[in-house]
C-alpha cells in the first residue's frame, strides 16, 4: 500500500485564450452598437411645403427649434428668448461656426417666429437660413 499521495497539480488559467475571447466580445459589441444622432428635445409638427427641395447631405446643421408653446431649443438645449442672442454670438465666435437650420412648429405663434428671426439678424447670422418642412402630398 502506498500512502504517499501524489502532489496535485495547481490549476492554471490560460490567459491568452481569455484575452482572445474578450477581444472577440469587444469587436462584437463595437460592431453591433448603433450610434444615435442628436435628437431635438422637443417634438414639433413641421409645416407642409409643395416647393421645398431636399438639402444636400453636407455638414450637419445646428437645429433652432420653436415649439407651439413658444419654447426655443438650440440643438438639444432649451434657451430662453432673452438668452438666445448671447448663445448665437458665442456660436458665431467659434473658428468654424455651425450652419443653422430653423425648425418651427406649424402652430408656433408668428410673433415668436419673427422675434427669433430678428434676434438672428441682431446676432449677425448671415447667409441662407435653412428651414425644415414636410413634403406635401402631390
Amino acid at each position: 500500500m502506498n500512502f504517499i499521495g501524489r502532489r496535485k497539480k495547481k490549476p492554471e488559467v490560460i490567459i491568452v485564450s481569455l484575452i482572445d475571447i474578450f477581444a472577440i466580445l469587444l469587436i462584437f459589441v463595437i460592431v453591433t452598437t448603433t450610434f444615435k444622432s442628436e435628437q431635438p428635445a422637443v417634438t414639433i409638427k413641421l409645416p407642409d411645403s409643395k416647393t421645398a427641395v431636399v438639402a444636400e447631405h453636407g455638414e450637419e446643421a445646428l437645429r433652432l427649434s420653436i415649439s407651439e408653446r413658444k419654447e426655443i431649443f438650440l440643438g438639444a438645449k432649451k434657451v430662453e428668448m432673452s438668452e438666445l442672442r448671447g448663445e448665437l454670438e458665442k456660436l458665431l465666435a467659434l473658428p468654424r461656426p455651425p450652419k443653422l437650420a430653423l425648425a418651427a412648429d406649424e402652430r408656433a405663434p408668428v410673433g415668436t417666429l419673427i422675434a427669433v428671426l430678428d434676434i438672428l439678424k441682431q446676432a449677425g447670422v448671415q447667409g441662407d437660413l435653412a428651414a425644415f418642412t414636410e413634403q406635401a402630398a402631390r
